[in-house]
């Protein structure tokens, strides 16, 4: 199954960055957010930065953080 892949770097979270990560769900299930060093080196920074994009985004989907790689996915339900 293809991936898309997208990165955040030193504007940080915006509005616009939100909206291409919904955009590229709309043919992805699964998407790849690179964290760049000019965004942060902090692992408890990364952690905040994916619970801020998991609500901004809604219910479905649930996220995975790999190193500096944080892994979105959509599914058709909401996890509880």
């Amino acid at each position: 199954m293809p991936v898309a892949h997208i990165q955040l770097g030193k504007a940080g979270l915006t509005e616009n960055f939100v909206k291409t990560l919904q955009e590229h769900f709309t043919n992805f299930r699964n998407v790849k957010v690179s964290v760049l060093k000019s965004c942060c080196r902090d692992k408890a920074e990364l952690k905040k930065i994916s619970d801020e994009i998991l609500e901004k985004l809604g219910e479905n989907y649930t996220s995975k953080i790999i190193g500096y790689t944080i892994v979105f996915k959509k599914w058709r339900k909401a996890k509880e």
